[in-house]
């Protein structure tokens, strides 16, 4: 009888993909959750944390475009380990990073913050990116603001 591959064992132990797993169990992701509809309707969503842990593990190796994290989660052992060998959409991918731009930027703080600064800098991606988040955000904050007094309760 033939079992599916165990992921696991394709991946060395002091890999960044472990450390990204943990920093992503560590942080409260309540504000990428609360997105999200309670009555079930429309198409299940992919797991929050799976997203988030795909996004930081994927802009962490300097992959940034939709379309190349969807075609890393297909081709490359450490995606896969991430996303349970699912694969996104790369408009799902968008949209998510669209949808909680503000709570990725908070996040990749935090996460900078968990991380020790060896591992990450070994990368050399991961502090550029964040910068380039907190440059978009600051571009969109009065548009956000805006959004905010026009629609409250945020729907």
């Amino acid at each position: 009888m033939l079992l599916p591959p165990d992921l696991t064992d394709r991946v060395p132990d002091d890999h960044v993909v472990w450390s990204t797993l943990g920093a992503v169990e560590q942080i409260d992701l309540s504000a990428f959750h609360g997105a999200y509809r309670v009555n079930g309707q429309g198409r299940a969503a992919y797991e929050p944390s799976m997203m988030v842990a795909l996004l930081l593990y994927a802009y962490a190796r300097g992959n940034r475009s939709s379309r190349g994290i969807e075609r890393a989660c297909r081709e490359d052992v450490t995606y896969k380990l991430i996303t349970a060998m699912r694969v996104p959409d790369h408009s799902t991918i968008a949209e998510f990073r669209r949808r909680h731009e503000r709570a990725l930027a908070e996040l990749f703080t935090s996460v900078l913050a968990l991380s020790t600064r060896r591992v990450w800098s070994r990368l050399g991606c991961l502090d550029r990116w964040h910068e380039d988040q907190g440059e978009r955000v600051a571009r969109r904050e009065p548009q956000l603001r805006e959004a905010g007094r026009r629609h409250p309760e945020g729907g």
